[in-house]
């Protein structure tokens, strides 16, 4: 059932939501506490359309996974996923990455700063180091009780900014 629920959350944007994603990410303004180190320059930036997954355990809403399509220039060029990893839509490359800063956004899901602890593949996240979740609108987890094993979705966005070493 999970499964199908993230199939059908990215189908849906695939389809609906990333179609109307800008061509270009709005320059982001970057909290000090989620700043690159200096040695790294910026490789890309993507927008990103998507939900934020979560399921109810002891009552709360506890986030299971995103779920989110990244564009460049209108066209699918990444999916976002539990790891958190991207994977590049074109040449299959992958970045995994922990989180590293978090800044907070009124009511939206944090700004994060992310190392990257895993890289498969020469394509374009082959050798990123940083990974910078901007812009976020949404993905709030609902509030109040839930019932045990419930599911929901929450549509977000942001701008998801890739750095390497340089």
């Amino acid at each position: 059932m999970k499964r199908m629920t993230v199939a059908l959350a990215v189908g849906a944007l695939l389809v609906g939501g990333a179609a109307t994603a800008s061509a270009t990410p709005a320059a982001p303004k970057v909290p000090d506490a989620i700043q690159v180190p200096a040695g790294n320059q910026p490789l890309a930036t993507y927008a990103a359309e998507g939900v934020q997954i979560y399921g109810c355990t002891n009552g709360a809403w506890a986030l299971i996974q995103p779920a989110a399509v990244l564009t460049r220039h209108g066209k699918p060029a990444a999916l976002h996923s539990k790891g958190p990893v991207w994977t590049s839509t074109v040449d299959g490359s992958t970045v995994g990455a922990t989180a590293a800063a978090s800044a907070p956004r009124e009511d939206a899901i944090p700004e994060l700063l992310l190392k990257a602890n895993l890289n498969t593949g020469d394509g374009v996240f082959g050798k990123v180091t940083y990974v910078q979740r901007l812009n976020t609108r949404g993905g709030v987890a609902p509030a109040g009780t839930c019932a045990a094993g419930a599911q929901t979705a929450v549509r977000y966005s942001a701008d998801y900014a890739f750095w390497v070493a340089g």
